[in-house]
């Protein structure tokens, strides 16, 4: 991604768009790849061994320099060159010395992404050596002189088509489109290359401390034949892949394979351990294996406590291979060198803080990524971190810093929404604003926007609060903004629900916005403002616990506060708040144990589409859908937990990317059979509900509390 621009870069996501070979292809790959992956982890328990690996990975960036030394004292005396280099022209200019030293000409690649890191290869060639990359992927996006599109399956987004040009043009003559073909013809042209190359280079997924080896996890037999057949080896890789000790590695090795093809383990695992004799005749002389531990940038990352988990990351690729975004346009725009969640970060730290400037913008926040992630990197909250950094750096686009400071003030906030309610009857018809004029319709984008609501649900409550209910339960409504004021028939249809099962329920009038769209812009003061005013509104209730209707706030204030608040002193404070947190289906579900006869079931089709922030950040899967069982028929739709591309603003910065999601959402809603599709999120009902209403479809979208009120007994 070489976009410097805003407007480049809407350029670039829609080309991709236009690729209809792409996506089709990662569309496969990813419906696929999640279906493959539930089944290769059937056998394991996931979850403990990414925590596992997490640990494992945090305390070995604990000891990096004493590791480093362990690794090049055992190395050393089994005949290997070991070299620390600090940036990327350094660790390249050892590559190009050694080379000298040894006269070799010809280089032999297998695939390494800390290679195309430093970008090795101009290098080299800038120096006069013949470089060949080795892995096919590679080897193919050589020849068509691009970067990989990701870090497993480089060459993820050509036809067969388009490689039988490339070869046919390298080759010069014509080829097949047939895929074995292509291989042959892989093989031929590459062989003489194995046989003639001096010097192989190669990455390495561990360097273990304990005894000197380095290894490296390939599906290709290029790996083992590049770091055997030519006289001089180079390994590079970055200083965090070293490990105390052979089971560390094997911990890991359990997990990648796993996670970036869905394999239980790749085809071939080499491991090296030393320089080794190799014969040419009547001679017989040493190899020289010389290992680069390249720092660029890590150690200092290793200090930084907001995203220093980044390093654990073991380069499988799973965030790129469930990311929806990534999904619909590919790596070269979803990324620099690395790609995916892990790439938009690593580009920061790597490549310069100009070049992640747009980037880093371009996550939607379904939080997929960190749901996969094999060292259990929290990649969501290290982008939002960056943004910050970003906005604090470059500053913030001035409706974002506008925004950030309305949302720090409640009163304000809430004056300004009520005077928007007045404003927008000259566009309003209905339930929506008709649409505008182009110049005025920023962040409409395929969907039909809602209107604010005649009355908010804090002006509506004094009327309708249930009478108390002596020794009941006591629940108090965290509201959010768009329920409150936007959506308050589903905080009223709640209410109706919980005085029907004999609960109390309080709604505390200082509470405002959760804070999240504005964490997501990078507006940190105006996100730990939000925090702490919504705290302070719950403090002095007394409730058994605090219900959300909306799924991001809910995941918000209980998962993220802590965060915003580490540095505030209000530890206890924010542990009581977000222990009592909880979404509404959980509630009726875990805590209230309703029964199906509380609900009339006339066989209504109804899908669901689960918010992420529910079934990932909350990790509610089965509640909603014990519910919808009991007040009617229940239809699985395809992909019910894939983004319907909303995430807040990110709908309105790239409604491109957006619009696409939604409609692949409402058309597998519809292709199910539905006429009815339920969801636990207000922004996930703006993007349905708004959608279905724009292209004039019939689908009605409906809050699950709605849903459920009137299925009531």
């Amino acid at each position: 991604m070489n976009e410097t621009t805003m407007k480049s870069y809407h350029g670039s996501l829609k080309q991709a768009l236009d690729d209809n070979f792409l996506r089709q292809t990662l569309d496969k790959f990813a419906v696929q790849y999640r279906a493959n992956r539930q089944l290769i982890f059937a056998d394991v328990n996931e979850k403990a061994l990414i925590a596992e690996i997490a640990e494992a990975k945090d305390e070995s960036l604990d000891h990096l320099d004493e590791l480093f030394e362990r690794f090049k004292s055992v190395a050393e005396k089994k005949g290997v060159k070991v070299h620390r280099a600090a940036t990327a022209k350094e660790a390249c200019d050892l590559v190009i010395q050694l080379a000298k030293e040894n006269d070799c000409k010809t280089v032999i690649k297998s695939k390494s992404m800390t290679a195309e890191e430093i970008h090795l290869n101009h290098p080299l060639e800038e120096a006069g050596l013949k470089v060949t990359e080795t892995d096919l992927g590679e080897w193919i996006i050589q020849l068509r002189h691009e970067g990989p599109s990701h870090m497993v399956m480089p060459a993820i987004h050509l036809s067969r088509y388009q490689v039988a040009d490339v070869f046919a043009e390298t080759t010069k003559q014509d080829q097949d489109s047939d895929i074995s073909k292509l291989v042959k013809v892989a093989r031929h042209e590459l062989r003489a290359k194995f046989a003639e190359a001096d010097m192989g280079i190669s990455g390495a997924n561990f360097a273990v401390a304990e005894t000197g080896s380095m290894a490296i996890c390939t599906n290709e037999g290029n790996g083992r034949l590049t770091t055997t057949l030519p006289r001089v080896h180079v390994a590079i890789c970055g200083i965090d892949k070293l490990v105390p000790t052979l089971h560390d590695a094997l911990r890991v090795i359990k997990v990648l394979p796993r996670n970036a093809t869905a394999q239980a383990i790749t085809t071939y695992v080499s491991w090296i351990s030393g320089a080794v004799e190799r014969k040419e005749g009547e001679n017989s002389q040493t190899k020289e294996f010389h290992m680069i531990f390249l720092d660029n940038g890590r150690t200092q990352l290793i200090k930084d406590p907001k995203c220093r988990q980044a390093l654990r990351c073991v380069r499988c690729g799973a965030c790129a291979n469930v990311c929806p975004v990534y999904r619909l346009v590919g790596g070269h725009r979803m990324g620099y060198v690395y790609i995916g969640a892990i790439g938009l970060i690593l580009t920061y730290f790597f490549h310069g803080h100009e070049r992640a400037k747009i980037l880093a913008q371009n996550c939607v926040g379904c939080e997929a990524c960190k749901d996969v992630c094999a060292a259990g990197i929290d990649l969501p909250a290290i982008i939002q971190e960056i943004r910050a950094r970003l906005n604090e750096e470059f500053g913030s686009a001035m409706d974002q810093a506008l925004l950030g400071r309305v949302l720090a003030n409640r009163k304000l906030f809430h004056t300004l929404l009520k005077f928007a309610r007045w404003a927008q009857l000259p566009v309003k018809k209905g339930r929506y604003i008709r649409h505008l004029p182009e110049i005025f319709s920023l962040g409409q984008g395929p969907k039909a926007l809602p209107a604010i609501a005649d009355q908010a649900f804090r002006d509506i409550w004094p009327k309708i609060k249930p009478p108390v209910v002596p020794g009941a339960k006591t629940v108090g409504l965290f509201a959010g903004c768009a329920q409150d004021f936007i959506f308050p028939g589903h905080l009223q249809a709640a209410t109706t629900i919980l005085a029907k099962l004999g609960v109390n329920v309080e709604f505390p009038e200082t509470q405002s916005c959760c804070g999240l769209p504005v964490q997501m812009m990078g507006q940190r003061a105006s996100a730990i403002a939000t925090a702490k005013g919504n705290i302070a509104a719950f403090k002095n209730l007394n409730v058994d616990h605090i219900v959300t209707l909306c799924a991001s706030c809910g995941s918000h204030i209980k998962n993220r506060y802590h965060e915003l608040l580490a540095g505030e002193n209000m530890g206890a404070e924010v542990q009581a708040f977000s222990d009592k947190v909880i979404d509404f289906s959980s509630l009726l579900t875990d805590v209230l144990k309703v029964k199906p006869e509380t609900f009339v079931n006339k066989k209504e089709k109804v899908g669901y589409h689960y918010p992420c922030h529910l079934v990932r950040g909350l990790g509610v899967v089965e509640a909603p859908k014990t519910l919808l069982k009991a007040a009617g028929d229940y239809q699985v739709a395809p992909e019910e937990d894939v983004c319907c591309g909303f995430g807040g603003t990110y709908s309105t910065k790239f409604p491109e990317i957006s619009g696409t999601l939604l409609t692949n959402k409402l058309n597998n809603l519809e292709g199910a059979g539905v006429t009815t599709v339920v969801t636990d999120c207000p922004g996930c009902y703006i993007q349905l509900d708004g959608g279905e209403k724009k292209r004039g479809g019939n689908l009605k979208v409906e809050h699950i509390a709605e849903f459920l009120a009137r299925h009531l007994t």
